[in-house]
């Protein structure tokens, strides 16, 4: 294949939409966030991630999972959980098996937090696709993005 190919074209075509789409949705959403919580978008992520994880058995995560879990590297992840744990959101500890196992979890401040701002979060992220929708580049990435993980119909 050449730099010229169409398949190529429409290879970074398609991704130029969705870094544009990706890009709205979380400028929309860091907004928000910031406006009514005082919390960033990863901030948000993060506190959502180690919620869901928060009733499982275990209920915590070790800072490795949580930087997968974020996409961020293992040293932006430890200083945005420092960040929330110096605001008594977060929560580390050492694993009681492992000496050198560090867990993270969500504290009863950052789940109630967390609940304020869910509200926020879903309405930034509505507007910002139904305004993303508005645009033909966009609108097939919009529609793929709202059927991921959207209820079977029933027959």
């Amino acid at each position: 294949m050449t730099a010229t190919d169409p398949a190529l074209t429409a290879l970074a075509s398609g991704w130029g939409a969705l870094s544009l789409l990706h890009g709205k949705i979380e400028t929309r959403i860091e907004r928000a966030l910031q406006a009514g919580h005082e919390l960033s978008v990863r901030e948000y992520s993060l506190l959502d991630v180690l919620s869901r994880q928060h009733d499982r058995e275990g209920g915590h995560l070790q800072m490795k999972q949580v930087a997968d879990a974020v996409v961020l590297s293992q040293s932006a992840t430890t200083r945005l959980v420092s960040r929330l744990e110096d605001r008594g959101l977060l929560s580390r500890y050492l694993c009681p098996t492992d000496r050198r196992g560090i867990y993270t979890d969500v504290t009863a401040s950052g789940l109630a937090l967390l609940e304020q701002a869910r509200p926020t979060n879903d309405a930034a992220l509505r507007e910002a696709l139904d305004e993303a929708a508005k645009n033909p580049e966009l609108a097939s990435l919009v529609e793929a993005v709202e059927a991921t993980n959207a209820p079977a119909s029933k027959p």
